[in-house]
């Protein structure tokens, strides 16, 4: 398999969680991968191979970075909107969220994720390339304290939803992962024992099942696809 003929993804958020063990399945199963991250220091020996690109996804200076390191590689064939802000912890009720925290929370998980698409949909054309935009549940059910986090995932949705519609030749999807032990599980239940949630490389066969096969554009949830391949 020569270079140019390899796959190639982009993934935010990167350094942990979904985004990372995404970005090692991708690598391991011959994919060329290009992730971001705000601590990169682990990155090295963690995705070895990875083009590593460290900054901050709200930043247009490291957007266009990325859409570099990307263009650089000569394809793009998967972009992976996975950085995400979950907003201060604990969770506060909208009745005492402050302000500053919500537009930090739209800025990385709506604004970015519309921004470096727009950025990269030249390259995604040519490869008739897919697109996962990371939701949640909250965005579609009414969680006490989520109302931040909830409703940007909510708009992501809809921005998916267009996309979609816009962009017939890609394959386009907002994909509700489910409860995972992470760092952003954890800090929504600060002190709260997540052992019996599932770790992230157990959802990425459903994202690889996605990532293959190509159903219709729409939101999917990573449980649904799992149990289609059983």
């Amino acid at each position: 398999m020569t270079s140019t003929s390899q796959p190639t993804a982009l993934i935010t958020g990167a350094g942990r969680g979904l985004g990372l063990a995404l970005a090692r399945s991708l690598l391991s199963g011959g994919w060329r991968v290009v992730v971001d991250a705000r601590r990169t220091a682990h990155l090295a020996t963690a995705l070895p191979g990875a083009v590593v690109v460290p900054g901050d996804v709200t930043e247009p200076a490291h957007r266009d970075a990325l859409a570099a390191a990307a263009g650089g590689l000569g394809r793009l064939d998967l972009l992976v909107n996975n950085a995400s802000d979950l907003g201060p912890s604990p969770l506060p009720r909208l009745a005492d969220v402050p302000l500053a925290a919500v537009r930090r929370v739209y800025e990385t998980n709506v604004l970015a994720p519309l921004a470096l698409t727009q950025a990269l949909l030249p390259r995604l054309r040519d490869s008739r390339g897919t697109v996962l935009n990371i939701s949640s549940d909250a965005a579609v059910e009414a969680y006490e304290g989520w109302g931040a986090y909830g409703s940007s995932k909510a708009a992501l949705d809809q921005l998916t939803a267009v996309l979609a519609a816009e962009e017939p030749g890609l394959a386009v999807y907002a994909v509700d992962p489910g409860d995972m032990r992470t760092e952003m599980h954890q800090a929504a239940f600060p002190g709260e024992d997540i052992s019996d949630r599932p770790e992230p490389e157990a959802v990425v066969p459903a994202l690889l099942r996605l990532i293959a096969t190509r159903p219709p554009a729409g939101r999917v949830r990573a449980a649904d696809l799992a149990g289609a391949s059983s």
